[in-house]
């Protein structure tokens, strides 16, 4: 999709569509990509709550993992697990953004989908196990609740490539890329390779995953989702994933004072596990994601996939907070000085992707926000320096709260500046560029005028 300014199609669906339950099937031909005061639906509201228990499962799998100094298969599977969690539900996002009919079929699709959620959740203790034994890559449970919800989504772009004669060859792409894709899943478990080979196989779905969207969106014209509708769904779940920040953050506190009660240790634990929580929220919608989108559709490939890397620095954010739990009950093999570090690398990983993806969608470098980021490292940095020279569980995780709010204070009181000036810039070029575009296609008067 080119960097555009306005949608390249007109809207074809009636206004009804997705405003209520349609009690007929309705013809699946493309929301208006216009259409003002877009919101998520319910039905979208109830898929996300089957991603609270995948990220829950995610999260805690890792937690023991780390906790028992298995790093880095850990790691491995938690990538793993979550790429196929994220990727599902972006998946189903972007498609509900261009073509919620809110009819029946869309409901039972949007059913099964669900269910290939829960099935993925339920496989996750079989693939963490897995790895913390040493056996083969138990995989099995993950791909078939991963197939159901592909499959599903392979059945609903089938449908838009008969019914939306406009973009048919967009959604034949989509179902192209997932139907291979998902051969590709069901080979790799049933020839069950070593685990060196299914890491290496998986590598390639996962582009093969990435490439099909990548390719549609960006060569063929794309589909017409709606800008500040997808914005808001990915806040939403943004939203969802930090809920895992606040259950670590009550594992932890709960831990704590089951050991010695109520304390300044424990106060100061659930202060900065809620505090992060907050710091992590304010600091990710600063980002002017549906402004941006708005004018520039072709930056939204890059901005919906670097979501993957947000969501699962959030969800290991909560599983770093479980460590925390699990060294206070005893039941951990690392430090104080790990179990910080468990906490400070995924927020650390979260404030580099945010910084990145800020700088991309404004096109424009600005040393104020470099300064901002380089004093959350700083801040980070000297919380894990603290807990290995000895320092207190929550004197630590205050530092580690801290550095969110350095961008948090930074923008209200100075950064908030910088953005309007920069937007105003970018949209500005964006309507110098239309109104070329517009002189370059008028016809040049003749000789009569």
């Amino acid at each position: 999709m080119s960097e555009s300014t306005s949608p390249s199609t007109p809207p074809t669906s009636p206004p009804s569509a997705g405003a209520g339950f349609n009690h007929r099937l309705m013809r699946m031909t493309g929301r208006d990509p216009g259409e003002a005061h877009r919101a998520a639906t319910p039905l979208e509201l109830l898929f996300d709550l089957t991603f609270v228990v995948a990220f829950g499962q995610a999260g805690d799998q890792l937690a023991h993992l780390l906790a028992v100094g298995e790093v880095a298969a850990g790691i491995a599977a938690f990538v793993f697990a979550m790429f196929a969690i994220c990727w599902a539900w972006i998946n189903f996002s972007w498609f509900a953004s261009a073509y919620d009919t809110d009819d029946w079929f869309y409901r039972v699709t949007t059913m099964v989908q669900m269910v290939g959620v829960v099935v993925l959740a339920l496989g996750l203790p079989q693939l963490f196990a897995s790895v913390e034994h040493g056996g083969s890559f138990l995989i099995g449970g993950l791909v078939a609740g991963y197939v159901v919800m592909r499959i599903a989504m392979v059945a609903q772009w089938l449908r838009a490539a008969v019914q939306d004669q406009v973009r048919r060859r967009v959604a034949l792409t989509y179902a192209c890329f997932v139907t291979a894709a998902q051969i590709g899943w069901v080979v790799l478990v049933i020839a069950a390779p070593d685990f060196i080979t299914v890491l290496i196989v998986a590598v390639l779905l996962y582009l093969l995953e990435l490439g099909g969207p990548a390719f549609a969106e960006t060569r063929l014209g794309g589909t017409p989702w709606n800008a500040a509708h997808i914005a808001e769904r990915y806040g939403l779940l943004t939203i969802i994933a930090l809920g895992e920040v606040l259950f670590g953050t009550v594992t932890s506190v709960s831990a704590l004072v089951a050991e010695q009660g109520w304390s300044v240790e424990a106060a100061l634990v659930a202060v900065a596990g809620v505090g992060l929580t907050f710091g992590l929220w304010w600091t990710y919608f600063i980002i002017p994601s549906s402004a941006i989108l708005r004018r520039y559709r072709g930056r939204a490939v890059v901005w919906g996939y670097s979501h993957v890397l947000l969501f699962a620095s959030i969800a290991a954010t909560g599983a770093g907070l479980h460590v925390v739990a699990y060294l206070i009950e005893g039941q951990a093999e690392i430090g104080v000085t790990g179990a910080i570090v468990s906490v400070a690398v995924p927020v650390l990983l979260f404030s580099v992707v945010l910084f990145l993806l800020y700088t991309y969608l404004v096109h424009e470098g600005d040393s104020f926000h470099v300064g901002l980021f380089a004093g959350t490292v700083a801040t980070l940095v000297a919380a894990v320096w603290l807990a290995a020279a000895g320092g207190s569980l929550g004197v630590s995780l205050m530092l580690v709260t801290l550095s969110p709010a350095v961008v948090v204070v930074g923008y209200e009181t100075v950064g908030y500046r910088h953005q309007a000036d920069v937007l105003a810039r970018q949209l500005a070029s964006a309507d110098g560029d239309s109104a070329g575009r517009g002189r370059a296609a008028r016809p040049r008067p003749g000789p009569n005028g």
